[in-house]
């Protein structure tokens, strides 16, 4: 078929390959999407009496159809489609002739595009909440494990005071947490159904916009039509905001493993199988994924900083710049979740080595312990802190475990508060596989059968 805008002229060739794009090879990503946001159209057109019965159990037929050939890789996008949902309209009228053709009515590619988009999203933030969680989870695992493991405090980079493994791995754990915090916030915000909202006007036919919202599983409307359109690409850039953060912790994770994990240091180890080799020295055992860890959450960055450029000017109402926030949207999303994904497995994989970490306690590093230890005695704080400053080699012999374990003060080595932090991952975890459960009814009333919207 041709363009959903088509018009008589053809349009020129070169004009034609710059505003399709890549959205042909992208929209794969966008098919299952589509689909149900065509069935819940479908839905509401027959509630309108725009459909009969058996057209729109033709035309449910045939979008279940769509869904089975797409999750077979056997449906085909091409240029001369544009993008999936002229190729989904396409497919229905090969199929079904002039009810094929009824399905866009009361629909822009505008709103439709929003709700594949939405549906794509709500289903993202889950699985990305799930999985940070689960790293979380990995981390607090881990901080139990080695809870009272000494470990150099550093500042600047120079030893600072004495640490311990727990503390270190709790730290980035209880920062995931806050990120999930974060994403538990934009499921909020994102669910709800722009489905309706036409070209940013709405349409003059009967159309149930809370029936197809609830079809979909939405908790509300996203009311003003407008601002259902001009919400495109900022709840994208919110979502990327979110990877930003999360990856930006990982990027800060990665770092100091590749500095803890040095020869010269060795206080963790990672093994052979998640380590490259060198094309010239056969002895390289490269920490590349860590490395790649720091660059792609670059790129996630990058993604949210180019959504917001494109939209950051333009005025209300549909423009086309909006194709454009599409592909960094997608793209950004999926390497934000493989980041965290490879991440996973190099928490799980990762070996402490306590005496390598104990060789890191030289006596400067207690030179605070002394001070507060002189305090004891009497004296100001100031005079202690010179005097101790000027005179490290007296700095008296600690035992690091017992140092670490007698830091008694909330969120420190000696009281990290583990059990409580594990406790409220828990309840984070229920709340998303309560999230997960209802997307899967929704998939099921829609499809009848389970259902994943997003490919990685």
């Amino acid at each position: 078929m041709g363009k959903l805008w088509h018009k008589e002229a053809a349009l020129d060739e070169l004009m034609e390959k710059f505003t399709v794009g890549n959205d042909y090879v992208v929209d794969i990503d966008l098919v299952a999407a589509d689909v149900l946001g065509s069935i819940a159209h479908a839905r509401t057109l027959f509630k309108a009496s725009l459909l009969d019965e058996k057209e729109l159990q033709q035309l449910e037929l045939s979008l279940a159809q769509i869904l089975k050939l797409h999750a077979q890789g056997m449906f085909v996008i091409t240029r001369d489609h544009e993008d999936c949902h002229t190729a989904i309209e396409g497919y229905l009228t090969k199929e079904i002739g002039q009810v094929g053709k009824k399905i866009h009515t009361g629909r822009s590619r505008n709103d439709q595009v929003q709700t594949a988009l939405r549906l794509w999203m709500r289903e993202y933030v889950v699985l990305l909440g799930q999985t940070t969680l689960q790293l979380a989870q990995n981390l607090l695992h881990f901080a139990s494990e080695h809870e009272f493991v000494p470990m150099p405090g550093r500042t600047h980079m120079q030893l600072a005071m004495p640490s311990t493994v727990g503390l270190w791995a709790a730290s980035y754990a209880e920062e995931l947490l806050d990120e999930v915090r974060h994403l538990h916030s934009l499921y909020l915000l994102v669910d709800q159904s722009p489905l309706g909202s036409a070209a940013s006007y709405g349409t003059p036919l009967p159309l149930d916009r809370q029936f197809s919202a609830t079809e979909l599983g939405f908790s509300k409307v996203q009311n003003n039509v407008l601002y259902a359109n001009n919400s495109r690409g900022k709840f994208e850039a919110m979502i990327l905001d979110g990877c930003d953060y999360i990856t930006l912790t990982l990027s800060k994770l990665a770092q100091d493993l590749l500095l803890f994990t040095l020869p010269e240091l060795g206080y963790f180890s990672l093994p052979e199988f998640l380590c490259t080799g060198s094309s010239i020295m056969p002895q390289k055992k490269n920490p590349d994924g860590l490395e790649l860890v720091r660059s792609k959450s670059v790129l996630v960055s990058s993604a949210s900083s180019q959504v917001k450029s494109i939209i950051r000017s333009l005025p209300s109402g549909y423009n086309r710049d909006f194709q454009d926030t599409k592909e960094p949207f997608l793209q950004g999303c999926k390497t934000a979740l493989l980041t965290i994904e490879v991440t996973i497995r190099m928490v799980e994989q990762l070996q402490v080595n306590p005496e390598a970490l104990l060789k890191g306690f030289s006596g400067e590093i207690y030179a605070t312990d002394e001070v507060l230890k002189r305090l004891e005695s009497g004296g100001s704080f100031r005079d202690i802190y010179k005097d101790v400053g000027l005179h490290l080699d007296a700095v008296s012999a600690y035992d690091a475990h017992e140092v670490v374990k007698n830091r008694s003060s909330q969120g420190t080595s000696g009281n990290l508060g583990l059990p409580k932090i594990l406790a409220d991952a828990h309840v984070l975890q229920r709340s998303f596989e309560a999230y997960q459960q209802a997307l899967q009814t929704t998939y099921a009333k829609l499809n009848k059968g389970t259902l994943t919207l997003i490919r990685h």
